[in-house]
């Protein structure tokens, strides 16, 4: 967690924090005083009954996310964030004016207005507070800065929800719900004064702001690159799943489990938890690297456990009295429905915060907040159609565990047409569990892996593992050249095909396959790909370093690019690795053994030789290495460590 605390010293880092918070907070704070304030009293508009304007309350205040979020992308890209910040803090005091003056005279189409002008505030919000991240913080405090924006996102969520709620039914609440915001909003713009001046990522960017052209525009940019594409569907998938989870909680605690509102309370109060602390630790375990194999984690887990609340144990029938938050704690599935809430939010974290980062760290920097528009303007969009899901269901009367059911299996679905489009995802996953479960892996200098364009990864080849390690490391899809007799291997070889692994072979074995391989490698660096290759052209047999070879050569001549080297060590002697006693798989000596993968400086096109890069490999094992006498020839002085 130290690191990231020590982002709230990062110059500017708190002040957003606590700009973004406090009108996360703000926005559900009004918008549900409004809700609980028009149930209690019964208020009409228009000869509307209250359960509609209860509704119109979400639908006014989704609105501007399809009309304005165009014109905020583009904002947000042609002038400096912060100060657009500020802008749209300082109208925020206005709305909360606004919103009090509503509720000082129970004027409900005031209150309307104002929940409407605050998702105009938001729409324009949710551009900047995302795509001004990678200007403040380095590329390995990504993942911990969406960390805690999501946290903070959500935790603000429960407060403003339960906050509004609780404030609204007070005696003159009204009046305390209105100086109560106009604070919040107030503190808010003083935070906001606190951002640290950044220039603007598109000066050029000439302005649209009609609302259909430009919206188009946006959806096609974000459409751009497949996998930021993909991304922000993954993203918008999870605001359908997570929307329809909010809207059955009181549904299901009421009608189903007979409880009283304080336990809606107390799921929904787990669930933004969960998605708070699943955040968190979405930085811990992928140690700063932005990790796609979190997010197939994260949809496997959000389906099981709602797979598992289908299946809890319920009361046969519901009691007339609604059980109070202790009894309900008392019943026998009481636990258990809380476990599975927490879990599915839990793993809702691990699920999104790399999803944001990918989008984050691929679009196209100037054009990084339209993407983001883009995004919301999906979000929205599958929002709604959770919405029309959950009316249809419950038009057919489905009771809400199978809709859990449904939810479940729509989850799974879409887990597997998303990893199908993109393997990158799922191959992650597979590198990453492996990795995580087989050894006890640290990284050492992957920052000097080029975060953009073509270059080749070089490492020594001690096992046949090696290339989970280091495509669990490098957090750039790597390309792996590969043995065509390894490539083609039956079970495994499909998952090699979808990740786009490049057969080769001997020239004396197949000349074709060895020059198709060359055509592949050049296209790929040409593509701004990562290719790792094994330049030994074999596995070690010894624990020593073999001779590389001149293939490296020829590949950054007919496409010169950074050649960066790598050295792993801790797998010699393990049952992936050809052990010094004899070939072939040997048990392993331990379980979860340390390994450890140093990346060195790039080294430039112009360069690379074989012979220099094999010294370079030579020169991380001896000075990283904590087993490096093993990995060495005895000709390089080896310093042991304990």
């Amino acid at each position: 967690m130290h690191s990231q605390t020590k982002l709230f010293f990062r110059k500017g880092f708190l002040a957003l924090f606590t700009t973004q918070l406090l009108s996360a907070f703000n926005d559900n704070f009004v918008k549900n005083a409004v809700v609980i304030w028009i149930s209690a009293s019964q208020a009409r508009l228009f000869g509307l009954k209250p359960e509609v304007m209860i509704s119109l309350c979400s639908g006014v205040f989704i609105l501007p996310y399809f009309v304005l979020s165009a014109s905020a992308g583009q904002l947000a890209d042609r002038f400096e964030k912060p100060r657009l910040i500020r802008y749209v803090k300082l109208a925020e005091i206005g709305i909360m004016l606004l919103g009090g003056l509503g509720f000082a005279r129970a004027d409900l189409a005031l209150l309307l207005s104002a929940i409407f002008l605050l998702g105009v505030h938001s729409t324009f919000l949710g551009p900047i507070k995302y795509s001004i991240l990678p200007q403040m913080l380095d590329a390995d405090e990504l993942v911990a800065g969406n960390a805690l924006v999501e946290m903070g996102t959500f935790l603000a969520i429960l407060a403003g929800t339960i906050g509004g709620g609780v404030l609204v039914l007070l005696p003159h609440g009204a009046l305390w719900i209105g100086g109560a915001s106009l604070l919040w909003a107030v503190l808010g713009f003083l935070a906001s004064l606190r951002i640290p001046n950044l220039p603007a990522s598109a000066k050029d960017l000439r302005l649209n702001l009609s609302p259909l052209r430009p919206t188009l525009e946006i959806l096609r940019i974000t459409a751009k690159t497949r996998a930021v594409y993909l991304s922000a569907l993954g993203i918008s998938w999870f605001w359908f799943f997570g929307a329809a989870f909010l809207t059955l909680l009181p549904t299901y605690a009421r009608s189903t489990l007979g409880a009283h509102e304080h336990v809606v309370t107390f799921f929904l109060a787990l669930f933004c938890i969960g998605i708070a602390v699943g955040s968190l630790l979405c930085e811990r375990v992928s140690g700063k690297n932005l990790e796609l194999g979190l997010v197939p984690f994260g949809s496997i887990g959000m389906t099981l456990f709602t797979l598992d609340l289908y299946f809890v144990g319920l009361p046969t029938e519901v009691t007339s009295t609604a059980l109070e938050l202790g009894a309900f704690l008392h019943t026998p599935h009481a636990l258990h429905i809380a476990f599975d809430l927490f879990a599915i939010a839990l793993f809702g974290g691990f699920y999104t915060v790399p999803l944001y980062t990918l989008i984050q760290q691929r679009a196209e920097p100037t054009e990084r907040s339209r993407v983001v528009a883009g995004n919301n303007i999906l979000n929205a969009l599958f929002m709604v159609a959770s919405s029309l899901m959950l009316a249809w269901l419950f038009a057919e009367k489905l009771a809400v565990p199978t809709i859990f059911l449904i939810l479940a299996g729509l989850n799974a679905l879409v887990a597997i047409y998303i990893y199908g489009l993109l393997p990158e995802f799922l191959l992650r996953f597979v590198a990453w569990l492996l990795s995580k479960t087989l050894y006890r892996l640290t990284v050492v200098g992957h920052e000097r892996i080029p975060e953009t364009g073509g270059a080749v990864v070089i490492c020594n080849h001690v096992s046949f593992a090696d290339f989970l390690i280091v495509a669990g490391a490098v957090r750039r899809p790597v390309r792996f050249v590969m043995d065509h007799r390894i490539a083609a291997t039956p079970v495994v070889s499909h998952l090699f095909k979808q990740g786009k692994t490049i057969p080769i072979a001997p020239e004396h074995q197949d000349k074709a396959t060895l020059e198709r391989a060359f055509v592949r490698i050049a296209e790929e660096l040409r593509a701004g790909e990562v290719v790792c290759i094994f330049p030994e052209g074999k596995l070690t047999r010894t624990g020593e370093l073999n001779t590389f070879r001149a293939g490296i050569e020829r590949i950054v001549r007919e496409t010169p690019v950074p050649v960066v080297p790598m050295a792993l060590t801790g797998l010699w002697g393990s049952m992936f690795s050809r052990a010094a006693h004899g070939p072939g798989l040997k048990l392993p000596r331990t379980f979860r053994s340390r390994v450890r993968l140093t990346i060195g400086d790039p080294v430039p096109a112009a360069e690379v030789s074989a012979a220099g890069l094999e010294q370079r490999v030579r020169e991380l094992l001896a000075h990283d290495s904590p087993s490096a006498a093993q990995l060495a020839p005895s000709t390089v002085g080896v310093t042991q460590r304990p």
